[in-house]
C-alpha cells in the first residue's frame, strides 16, 4: 500500500509531498514526491495513543453529576461506578469496549492501554475461564480495529493497611497467585489477537501491599521484560494523606523508595506531587499519565506539568472516565488548566518547537507509545503505520500553515476535523464513519437504557 501525503508530520517535522509505502502495517519507505500508485490524501499527523482507559466507565458518563448539596467528591463518585457495573456481564463489557473504541479511532486514538479491573461474574466468583471479561476486551479491540495494550489491575484491598475491600470491589479482587495465572492466560490471548500486548497494572498502593506488588512486577517481567507497568497514585488529597500515616512518606516518595522504576513505568495521575518527588520520577524517566478532563470531573487537582515537562519529564494522556472521549480536549485543557494556575499564555512548548499543539501531539503520541511499549506514537521508517488524516475543508477555515496546524486543531476546532484514521496500516474510519459504527451504537444504546433503570 502506497499513500501520498500533501503535508505529513514525519518523525522530524512537517514534510511536503511524501509517499509512505506500506507493508505489514509498517511503514518501509518514505519517499518525496507522488508515486503514481498511491492513494492520495491531505495533511497527515501520527495517530494518538490514550495510556488510560476504564472502558465500562463509557457507559455511565453523565449518570454521577447529581448535586449533594457541596458533599460529592471522587469518593463518591466511586459508589455510582459500584451500582453501575454489579450486573454487568462480559457480552455487555464487550458492547461498551466496542462502543468507546469505535468513538476513540474517530476521535484520533490508534491504541489503547485499558487499565482492566473487572475480572468476576456479577456474584464476585471468579470465571472458570479467568480471562473470560478480558477476551471481550480483545473481542472488542479487534471488531473496532484500535490496538490494545491490555493491563490486568490487581486489586486486593479497600484502603491503607490492607483494609478488606467493600462488596462494591468483590468483582475486582484476585490473590496474587491467581492474579498472576490470569496476566499468563492474558499474555497467550494476546499472541491470538493482532496489535496487542500485555502489562499490569497494580490499582494502587491503596488496593495492594509492598509483597504482591513485588511478586506482580517479578511475574509480568519474566513474560516480558519491557512490559508496561501502570498505577494510579496521589490522585486524591486524602491518598496522600492516608499513605503518610500509614507509611509515613507520600505516595510516590514511597513508590521510589521501593521499587526501580524505569521507562516501562506510568504513574497514572500522580496530581499531588511535591518537588523532591517530582525531581526524583524525572530522573527515572517513568512517564506520568495525564487525564485532565477525568481529573477535573472528579475534582483531583492540577499536575504541574509546565514544571515537569522544562525538567525533562515525560507525559501520556488518557480519557480514563470517558468523560471526553477526545485528545484535542485532553491536550486543550493540559495547556488552559496551566494557564489558569499561572495566569500566562502559551506554556507547553520549548524554543526548539514554539507550537503548543504540535510540541503537544508530538511529544504525548511519542511518550504514549512507550507507555504502551508499542512500535507507534511517530511517522518514520520501521514504525507502525498508525496516521491520522485530516478534512481539509475544515483545515481551511482556521490557520493552516504548517506551523499552526496543530494549534488550530487543538484550540480552534469545535468538530472533528478527522476524515480518515489508519491502525497498523489498515483504515478503520473513512469520511469519519467505521464500518459497524451504526450496529454497535444501536447495541451500546439498548444496554444503557437497561442500566439507567437500575440506577
Amino acid at each position: 500500500m502506497k499513500i501520498f501525503a500533501e503535508r505529513v508530520l514525519l518523525s522530524e517535522g512537517w514534510k511536503s509531498k511524501q509517499t509512505l509505502t506500506i507493508e505489514n502495517g509498517i511503514i518501509i519507505s518514505i519517499t518525496s514526491g507522488k508515486d503514481e500508485s498511491a492513494e492520495c490524501v491531505g495533511t497527515v499527523i501520527p495517530g494518538m495513543v490514550n495510556c488510560h482507559s476504564h472502558a465500562f466507565q463509557r457507559a455511565f458518563a453523565g449518570f454521577s453529576e447529581q448535586g449533594s448539596d457541596g458533599q460529592d467528591s471522587f469518593w463518591t463518585w466511586r459508589n455510582v461506578m459500584y451500582q453501575f457495573l454489579a450486573n454487568l456481564t462480559a457480552e455487555d463489557a464487550k458492547t461498551i469496549a466496542t462502543q468507546l473504541y469505535i468513538e476513540m479511532l474517530k476521535s484520533g486514538y490508534t491504541r489503547v492501554a485499558e487499565f482492566h479491573y473487572l475480572h468476576h461474574d456479577i456474584n464476585g466468583q471468579p470465571y472458570s475461564n479467568l480471562a473470560t471479561m478480558a477476551e471481550a476486551i480483545f473481542e472488542a479491540s479487534e471488531q473496532s480495529g484500535i490496538g490494545l495494550t491490555l493491563l490486568p489491575v490487581l486489586y486486593q484491598y479497600s484502603g491503607f493497611g490492607q483494609l478488606p475491600p467493600n462488596a462494591g470491589q468483590k468483582r475486582f479482587i484476585n490473590q496474587t497467585n491467581t492474579f498472576n495465572n490470569l496476566v499468563s492466560d492474558c499474555y497467550q490471548l494476546s499472541q491470538k489477537f493482532g496489535n496487542t500486548n500485555v502489562g499490569i497494572a497494580p490499582h494502587s498502593l491503596r488496593a495492594v501491599d509492598k509483597s504482591s506488588l513485588q511478586d506482580a512486577v517479578a511475574h509480568i517481567r519474566a513474560l516480558d521484560s519491557e512490559a508496561p507497568i501502570h498505577i494510579h497514585i496521589a490522585e486524591q488529597q486524602k491518598e496522600v494523606d492516608d499513605c503518610l500515616n500509614y507509611y509515613q512518606q507520600r505516595p510516590v516518595q514511597w513508590l521510589l523508595n521501593n521499587f526501580q522504576l524505569d521507562p516501562q513505568w506510568c504513574l497514572i495521575h500522580a496530581t499531588h506531587i511535591n518537588e523532591q518527588e517530582r525531581d526524583d520520577l524525572i530522573a527515572t524517566k517513568a512517564i506520568a499519565g495525564i487525564c485532565p478532563t477525568t481529573e477535573a470531573n472528579l475534582g483531583d487537582g492540577i499536575f504541574p506539568t509546565a514544571e515537569f515537562l522544562a525538567q525533562g519529564g515525560t507525559i501520556a494522556i488518557g480519557s480514563d472516565s470517558h468523560i471526553s472521549v477526545n485528545p484535542v480536549e485532553e491536550l486543550r485543557w493540559l495547556e488552559y488548566a496551566q494557564r489558569l494556575i499561572k495566569q500566562q499564555r502559551a506554556l507547553l512548548a520549548t524554543l526548539e518547537q514554539p507550537s503548543v499543539g504540535q510540541y503537544l501531539w508530538a511529544h504525548t503520541a511519542k511518550i504514549g507509545a512507550q507507555s504502551t511499549n508499542s512500535n507507534t506514537g511517530e511517522l518514520a521508517v520501521g514504525k507502525q503505520a498508525d496516521l491520522l488524516v485530516l478534512d481539509e475543508n475544515k483545515l481551511s477555515l482556521f490557520a493552516a500553515r504548517d506551523a499552526h496546524v496543530l494549534d488550530s486543531l487543538i484550540f480552534a476546532t469545535q468538530n472533528n476535523v478527522i476524515s480518515d484514521v489508519m491502525v497498523n496500516g489498515k483504515w478503520c474510519i473513512r469520511n469519519g464513519a467505521h464500518a459497524i459504527e451504526q450496529q454497535a451504537s444501536a447495541a451500546f444504546a439498548q444496554l444503557l437504557k437497561q442500566v439507567s433503570q437500575s440506577l
